[in-house]
């Protein structure tokens, strides 16, 4: 029988590949993970890059913020460790996926003012309804500040198979939201799944998210013993920046 607990390549698995790059994606989707993880920001433009940070420099040759970059301006960038690859828009990112069994999992980023545009939503949910061979499943996800993303979030359409995640991502925040808070905030906004690092969670805070019907996912899982105790926790998904050990891992259970 299958394992329930499915696996999701964080970044693309930043410990093998350049985070967030083509090539990582490309190197994704020909594995046995169920998804690959990404984080978008808006360019200047308009347009849905995929970069995890509000800013350049830490993975590419470029300086200053993201959202403060043209689209054009940042397909002349390059992707630190790759050969040459300028940092994906998210169009890019999905048509790699496209046709694989591997489906997109998106995490929409804040700037470096820690604001998150709106606007950002329907961009993504554009994109990801355009014409083509989709992925079978689409995931957002979505951070816990109240006021943020959740109302544009929860206008996600249920028939496009587009889900959020509220966020637990941290002790002070989880500590702030209560096990129960987590569970109120979530069903108030419609969402199906709470996110939090692995080292947070324990099998007693797994059953109480069960029985409120919702769904945990965690990353943070990239090593033998974290992979392992969430496999024996079974958890549905933990994003991983090594996908091929925990998918050994998976296969030797």
């Amino acid at each position: 029988m299958a394992h329930p607990t499915q696996i999701a390549s964080h970044r693309g698995g930043l410990f093998l590949w350049p985070e967030n790059s083509a090539r990582a994606f490309r190197e994704t989707a020909r594995l046995a993970v169920e998804q690959a993880e990404c984080d978008v920001h808006l360019t200047s433009d308009g347009e849905v890059v995929v970069h995890h940070d509000a800013t350049l420099e830490r993975m590419t040759d470029g300086v200053g913020p993201v959202v403060a970059r043209s689209a054009a301006e940042l397909a002349a960038l390059r992707v630190k460790g790759t050969a040459g690859e300028a940092p994906p828009t998210l169009a890019e990112y999905l048509a790699i996926l496209s046709g694989t069994p591997v489906a997109p999992r998106i995490e929409i980023k804040a700037d470096a003012e820690r604001r998150a545009d709106p606007g950002i939503v329907p961009k993504v949910t554009a994109a990801l309804d355009a014409p083509g061979d989709p992925p079978m499943e689409r995931v957002f996800r979505n951070a816990t500040r109240p006021g943020g993303l959740f109302g544009a979030m929860r206008t996600i359409r249920d028939g496009a198979h587009m889900t959020s995640q509220l966020l637990a991502d941290g002790p002070k925040r989880l500590r702030d939201l209560g096990v129960d808070g987590a569970i109120a905030v979530a069903r108030s906004y419609g969402f199906p799944e709470i996110g939090m690092h692995e080292r947070l969670l324990d099998a007693g805070m797994l059953a109480r998210f069960r029985a409120a019907g919702l769904g945990v996912g965690v990353w943070g899982a990239n090593h033998a013993p974290s992979i392992k105790r969430m496999l024996e926790l079974r958890v549905d998904l933990f994003a991983t920046d090594d996908p091929p050990l925990a998918i050994d891992l998976r296969n030797a259970g």
